[in-house]
């Protein structure tokens, strides 16, 4: 016999109590799950171990005696930055990355990323260390179809990403400063070096100072193929101190979306899971976020916290963009409803 279901999808449209955080960190896994066969004209996402076969720089290396067979791309630039006679060949590789990074762009139909940035609200965040533009170029041609957004960190910089430097503010390539009225500047990007600094450069260290808040008050964490390498040792750090020690976060989840094992997986986080309050799912759209879009927190604790049964509100990962827009509207109806009821009460 079926269980009784106490939340229905109905309930859950129209409940809007979660004030935390729900954090996604996107790794370039996550890139290469949204887009395995490539972007809008076929070209791919590479992880570091193979970098150098996607990314056109092979020559490179290869004309400059570099051995780069069976390496991956993190360890072949940390040692380059090692020797001085080096730093040509280091420019060289950083133009020829970002001008591959920049070249990228989505395909025409919703993409997983569309559905990432659908199911998210203004109190949610993603924090990627990927270089590529996509979740811009969501945002973008999303903008306006659901009542707000997520945050968006771009931890290791992004070649869409800008900021002008004069009046501390963030914006995309190609725009100008709604200050000093200046365009931005290119985002730096922090290439895949043992010893990175995210404290010197502002741009970088705004995104990171505001990580830090999330972090603190985040409820749901999901971390989406990213594999925590080595050359992020000091990245890791400053999110396990800001975590906090997991035996103080006996309520929150974390929520590992990744193909790797299972038990390697459930290591390298360890410091951040508190005992059983964990999951690992291999496909996005097994997530709480594409189960439960915009009600992701809300649903978790209904489950797990209220011990509630629940339905799932799974987001149509096939429909087109009319459709899938016209599919959020009955939670964008209840959280434009709720905005009003709020700013009425303050009001009186």
């Amino acid at each position: 016999m079926d269980q009784p279901v106490e939340k229905t999808v109905a309930d859950e449209i129209e409940q809007i109590r979660a004030t935390r955080p729900h954090l996604v960190l996107l790794g370039a896994g996550a890139s290469r799950a949204a887009f395995p066969n490539g972007d809008v004209s076929g070209r791919l996402l590479p992880l570091m171990n193979d970098f150098v076969e996607i990314i056109p720089i092979r020559s490179l290396l290869e004309d400059n005696g570099i051995n780069w067979q069976g390496k991956n791309f993190e360890e072949i630039y940390s040692n380059l930055t090692f020797d001085p006679s080096m730093s040509e060949i280091c420019k060289e590789l950083q133009m020829t990355i970002y001008d591959y990074f920049s070249a990228l762009n989505l395909p025409s139909g919703p993409t997983l990323y569309d559905h990432l940035i659908l199911s998210l609200r203004d109190k949610d965040a993603i924090a990627t260390f990927n270089w590529d533009p996509f979740l811009i170029q969501a945002y973008r041609r999303n903008f306006g179809k659901v009542e707000s957004f997520p945050t968006l960190l771009f931890l290791h910089g992004n070649v869409l990403s800008a900021y002008c430097r004069r009046d501390n503010i963030h914006g995309t390539r190609g725009g100008i400063c709604k200050k000093c009225g200046q365009p931005y500047s290119p985002s730096q990007l922090l290439y895949p070096i043992s010893d990175k600094d995210y404290r010197s450069d502002p741009e970088i260290a705004n995104q990171w100072r505001y990580l830090e808040y999330l972090l603190k008050h985040a409820f749901l964490i999901s971390i989406f193929g990213y594999s925590a390498p080595a050359s992020d040792a000091a990245a890791i750090e400053i999110m396990s101190q800001t975590w906090g020690p997991p035996e103080s976060r006996q309520f929150e989840e974390i929520e590992i979306i990744d193909i790797r094992d299972s038990n390697i997986l459930r290591s390298n986080w360890d410091r951040f899971i508190h005992t059983h309050h964990y999951q690992i799912v291999t496909n996005f759209y097994d997530s709480w976020i594409a189960k439960h879009p915009r009600r992701s927190v809300e649903a978790y604790f209904n489950q797990n916290i209220a011990a509630q049964f629940i339905e799932d509100n799974p987001i149509p990962s096939e429909a087109s963009f009319p459709d899938l827009w016209n599919w959020f509207e009955p939670l964008n109806v209840a959280e434009r409803m709720f905005k009003e009821t709020n700013a009425n009460r303050k009001e009186k």
